[in-house]
């Protein structure tokens, strides 16, 4: 099976799970400072978890470590700090 990048119209977009402290601190973060943001919970409704979740071991060595982020360029980043996602997010916007 070829891993497939999700697809995304989106600058930022956060994989994360509801047991997950760290999403829900990045999510706050994010939320707080009204960065915008897609967010896509990868244990529950989301169309095509499997492929998700393929992805998300695929760009962390093999580790499904939520949250990751998948910006609009490609790139990925594995538990950022909201400061880096809005940094990212500026240049995305430039």
């Amino acid at each position: 099976m070829a891993i497939v990048t999700p697809d995304t119209t989106e600058h930022v977009t956060v994989f994360f799970a509801d047991w997950c402290p760290f999403c829900a601190r990045l999510r706050a973060d994010l939320d707080q400072s009204k960065t915008p943001y897609t967010a896509v919970d990868v244990d529950n409704g989301a169309e095509g978890n499997d492929e998700l979740n393929e992805w998300i071991k695929s760009v962390n060595n093999g580790n499904r470590v939520v949250p990751t982020v998948l910006y609009s360029d490609g790139t990925h980043a594995t538990n950022p700090p909201a400061s880096d996602v809005r940094a990212k997010l500026e240049e995305l916007s430039n």
